[in-house]
C-alpha cells in the first residue's frame, strides 16, 4: 500500500504546486524505500536476531557480543576441552627502562612489558554475526590468566604488573601485554668495580600450573629493546631468553629466564674516585721531595692517610658487604694506605738521620761515608754537599826555638832570648788552642752536614723507590680490569 501511495505522489508531483504536499510526498517515498530494503534483508537472512540492523551502533554490537561471550563464563576454570590438554602460552619480554642497579642491596629495578598470548576456546564468535567485529578489548580481571610471575622478586610483589585490558580475537586468541615494574634479586660481582660487568637474570613461570597444564614458549630469544630508555650508569650489552624447567616430584614446571649482561659506565667513578686516589698516591711520593728540616713532611703524609680513610668510607657505602671478593678500587686504596704508612715510617727515620750529630753520640761509620757520601750521590746525580778543608798539625815546639834556646849562652842576652822564646811559646800555644777549637767546631759542623746529606740521599732513594712502586702497583692493579673492560664490545 505504501508503494502505491508513493507511486501516486510521483505521478502527482508533476502537477503539484503546493510545497507542503511536495514535502509530504518526499518523506513518504523515502520511508517506503527503507521499508522495502528491510523486507528484502529479512527474506535473505531468515529473520536471524543476531544480524545487526543498519542503524545499530558499533557500541551496541560489542555490548551484545560481550553479553553472549561471558554468559556463563567462569574465569577460574582452565579453558580446555579435555583434562589432558595443555594451554600453550607464547611469552616475550620488552624492556622500556633500566631504573636502577643497587649494588649495596643487590637489586635490579626494571620497567618491562610482558607479552603473553594463548587461546581460550570459550571466547570465540563468528564476525559475520556481529557486524564484522574481529577483536575486542576486555578487562583482564574478567578472563582466565596463566598467573605468570617473577620468581626472583625482592619486594614481595610477585605479579608486579598492571591489570590492563586484554585483546580477544574472534578465533579465541588472547593477547595480553601488561606493563610491570620489578625489583629482582641480582648477585653482584664487584671484583673489578668500577670497571665491572654484572649478569642479572629474571625468571618467569606459572605459579600454580605445571607443564602438563600450561606450557611456556619463547616468542623471541632476545629481549625487545626498541623502546628502551638509556641508563646513565649502565649499558645493556646483551639480553637473551632461554627456556628451562624444574622437576618437583612427578611434575615439571617450565620457566623462562632472561639474562641481562650489564656494563657499568665508569666515567663518574673515574673522575671522582680513581683520579683523586691517584693524586693522593703521588702526593705521598712528593713527601720525599720536601727538605728534611721541614716539619710539613709528616703533616702531609698524615693528611693523605686521613683522606684515603674518607674514600674508603665512601666506597663502603656503595659496594655490598661481602667477604668473598675485594673490589678493585678497595684493593687500590688498601695498597695506597700501606704505601702511605710505610712513607710515614721512612719519613720518621729520615728526619732522625737528618738531626744526627756527634753531640747526639752518632758518629758516622766509614762504610756510611763511603756509600752515602761518595758512591750513591754519583749514581743519583747529586753533587757533594761541602768542601772539606785540611788543617796541618802543629808541633808542640818550634825546632828553631829549641835550637836557639839550647845554644844560647849565659848573661843578660841569654836571659832576654829566653824571655822572648817563652813569650813565643805562649803565643804558639794560644794559636794552637784556637786552631784546635776551630778545627773541632769545623769537625762538628762537618759531621752535622754529613748526616744531613745522608738524609738527602735517603730522601732521593725513597723518592725514586716509592715512585716506581706507585706506578708499578697502579698498573698491575688496574691492567686486568681495563683489559676486560676494553675487550668487551
Amino acid at each position: 500500500m505504501l508503494s502505491l501511495f508513493a507511486l501516486w505522489c510521483v505521478l502527482a508531483g508533476a502537477s503539484a504546486t503546493i510545497d507542503v504536499e511536495e514535502s509530504f510526498c518526499l518523506r513518504v517515498t523515502d520511508f517506503a524505500v527503507k521499508s522495502m530494503n528491510v523486507d528484502n534483508r529479512d527474506r535473505d537472512y531468515g529473520n536471524n536476531s543476531k544480524v545487526p540492523e543498519e542503524f545499530v551502533s558499533l557500541a551496541e554490537l560489542e555490548d551484545a557480543l560481550l553479553t553472549n561471550l561471558f554468559k556463563g563464563y567462569q574465569k577460574w576454570v582452565r579453558p580446555v576441552l579435555h583434562a589432558n590438554d595443555t594451554i600453550t602460552v607464547r611469552f616475550g619480554l620488552k624492556i622500556s627502562q633500566l631504573v636502577d642497579v643497587d649494588e649495596k642491596n643487590q637489586l635490579m629495578t626494571t620497567n618491562v612489558w610482558l607479552w603473553q598470548e594463548w587461546t581460550d576456546y570459550k571466547l570465540r564468535w563468528n564476525p559475520d554475526d556481529y557486524g564484522g567485529i574481529m577483536s575486542i578489548r576486555v578487562p583482564s580481571e574478567s578472563i582466565w590468566l596463566p598467573d605468570i610471575v617473577l620468581y626472583e622478586n625482592a619486594d614481595g610483589r610477585f605479579e608486579g604488573s598492571l591489570m590492563t585490558k586484554a585483546i580477544v580475537k574472534w578465533n579465541g586468541t588472547i593477547m595480553w601485554t601488561p606493563p610491570a615494574s620489578y625489583k629482582s634479586s641480582c648477585t653482584m660481582d664487584v671484583t673489578f668495580f668500577p670497571f665491572d660487568r654484572q649478569n642479572c637474570s629474571m625468571k618467569f613461570g606459572s605459579w600454580t600450573y605445571d607443564g602438563n597444564m600450561v606450557d611456556l614458549v619463547l616468542v623471541d630469544h632476545y629481549v625487545d629493546r626498541k623502546d628502551f630508555f638509556d641508563n646513565g650508569e649502565w649499558e645493556i650489552l646483551n639480553a637473551t631468553g632461554t627456556k628451562g624447567s624444574r622437576r618437583d616430584g612427578l611434575y615439571s614446571y617450565p620457566f623462562v629466564t632472561y639474562s641481562f649482561i650489564l656494563k657499568r659506565l665508569p666515567l663518574f667513578y673515574t673522575l671522582f674516585l680513581i683520579i683523586p686516589c691517584l693524586g693522593l698516591s703521588f702526593l705521598t711520593v712528593l713527601v720525599f721531595y720536601l727538605p728534611s728540616d721541614e716539619g710539613e713532611k709528616l703533616s702531609l703524609s698524615t693528611s693523605v692517610l686521613v683522606s684515603l680513610t674518607v674514600f674508603l668510607l665512601v666506597i663502603e657505602e656503595i659496594i655490598p658487604s661481602s667477604s668473598k671478593v675485594i673490589p678493585l678500587i678497595g684493593e687500590y686504596l688498601l695498597f695506597i694506605m700501606i704505601f702511605v704508612t710505610f712513607s710515614i715510617i721512612v719519613t720518621v727515620f729520615v728526619i732522625n738521620v737528618h738531626h744526627r750529630s756527634s753531640a747526639t753520640y752518632h758518629p758516622m761509620a766509614p762504610w756510611v761515608k763511603s756509600l752515602f757520601l761518595q758512591r750513591l750521590p754519583r749514581l743519583l746525580c747529586m753533587r757533594g754537599h761541602t768542601d772539606r778543608l785540611r788543617y796541618p798539625d802543629m808541633e808542640l815546639r818550634s825546632p828553631e826555638l829549641k835550637r836557639r834556646r839550647g845554644g844560647a849562652g849565659g848573661g843578660m842576652v841569654g836571659v832576654k832570648e829566653d824571655e822572648w822564646v817563652t813569650m813565643l811559646e805562649k803565643a804558639t800555644y794560644s794559636v794552637r788552642y784556637i786552631s784546635r777549637h776551630i778545627r773541632k767546631e769545623h769537625f762538628i759542623r762537618e759531621v752535622v752536614q754529613d748526616w744531613k746529606f745522608v738524609a738527602q740521599v735517603l730522601d732521593r732513594i725513597f723518592l725514586w723507590t716509592f715512585l716506581s712502586v706507585s706506578v708499578l702497583g697502579t698498573i698491575l692493579i688496574f691492567t686486568p680490569a681495563l683489559k676486560m673492560y676494553l675487550s668487551t664490545p
